[in-house]
């Protein structure tokens, strides 16, 4: 059943980490033809920003074990590096042809929305001791379903060249594995300690 905008898919229901991508939209065939040539100043800063936030989590990891506590700083930096990260694996995935802005604040216009309520006080200071090993059935079955969404949206970028459109159910596994994955770097990032759900919805 198609949805409207007004019922965007929302993140495992009531996590505080929630990812809304709009339903497909026909696109301009000459945008997904270079598309990945259009995306290549966000990969560029998102990898040099991920080296930052890397450091940058370790440090709010040690401030959490210490003080049971996050810097708001910190979170909103690492909030808008999920956000933006985000919108450019969705654009780069064809779930929109609508161009990402440069920025990690929320853009409530782009088809691809992360709303993240950001836990500073009252950390679990265990599970975010183990952060990283609590998180690697996700990033295993991640792995896996990253392969298949290379070959998914490899399928739908030439389907999009023909028709215009990405098929439905194949913008729904895209961005079933967008929202997934992006739960699960807020998670990392110390964004929240609640555990993500297994879920594509």
């Amino acid at each position: 059943m198609t949805t409207t905008s007004a019922e965007f898919a929302m993140a495992g229901g009531a996590y505080p980490v929630e990812v809304q991508v709009e339903p497909p939209v026909e696109q301009n065939r000459l945008s997904v033809l270079l598309r990945i040539i259009f995306a290549i100043p966000h990969a560029i800063i998102i990898s040099a920003l991920g080296y930052v936030v890397g450091v940058t989590a370790f440090i709010a990891w040690l401030i959490i074990l210490f003080t049971g506590k996050c810097p708001p700083g910190l979170l909103k930096f690492h909030a808008g590096y999920v956000r933006w990260a985000a919108r450019a694996y969705g654009y780069l995935g064809l779930l929109t042809d609508k161009y990402p802005p440069f920025s990690l604040d929320d853009d409530p216009a782009y088809p691809i929305r992360v709303s993240v309520a950001e836990a500073a006080e009252g950390r679990n200071r265990l599970t975010v001791f183990f952060r990283v090993i609590l998180a690697i059935p996700h990033l295993i079955v991640l792995s896996i379903l990253g392969l298949v969404v290379y070959i998914v949206a490899f399928i739908a970028w030439i389907i999009a060249l023909i028709t215009g459109v990405v098929p439905e159910g194949m913008h729904n596994f895209i961005g079933g594995v967008l929202r997934w994955s992006t739960r699960v770097n807020a998670y990392l990032y110390l964004l929240r300690d609640e555990y993500p759900p297994f879920s594509l919805q």
